[in-house]
């Protein structure tokens, strides 16, 4: 889907959005599996008791087509920062902007909430999550992780605005 426009809601996800959540990311990943070592893969696309526990950890938000699932992202608050983890659009949707009306909640949360910076780790080979990311201004760091279970990563950041 790439020339048609999707209407697209994003909301809290709850605990019952957690199967979908599961097979939002494996979907999404599946075609990269062969570039993660099998623990990352793992950790990547988490079952649905770990994105229940994670929804103890910081909000996950999901984009919604109708009623179903498409996209979803979550993050973990640390001191003024937040870590974006498990962000995933179906791959019959890419090309729609989810990606970056997810993110655009995140930024709207961290400014919200006082915190000053939004940080994520990729891999090298997410090639069109790392276009997006620097469109959606965030910027290459030095900082870790570099690797997840024996996959490369690096970090990327960007600043927040306060909220007026």
């Amino acid at each position: 889907m790439t020339e048609n426009k999707v209407d697209i809601h994003i909301r809290t996800a709850e605990p019952a959005d957690a199967s979908s959540i599961a097979a939002v990311l494996g979907e999404s990943f599946i075609e990269y599996k062969a570039s993660y070592t099998n623990k990352a893969f793992a950790e990547t696309t988490p079952e649905c008791e770990q994105i229940i526990g994670r929804m103890t950890e910081g909000p996950i938000w999901v984009a919604l087509q109708n009623a179903a699932i498409v996209g979803t992202v979550s993050v973990v608050s640390h001191n003024d920062a937040l870590y974006i983890r498990g962000m995933a659009v179906l791959p019959s949707y890419r090309g729609n902007r989810i990606g970056a009306l997810l993110l655009n909640q995140v930024e709207n949360f961290a400014s919200s909430h006082n915190y000053t910076r939004l940080f994520l780790s990729t891999t090298p080979f997410l090639t069109g999550a790392i276009q997006l990311y620097e469109r959606m201004g965030f910027k290459r760091s030095n900082k870790g992780p570099y690797d997840l279970f024996g996959t490369p990563l690096f970090t990327m950041e960007k600043d927040v605005e306060a909220s007026g």
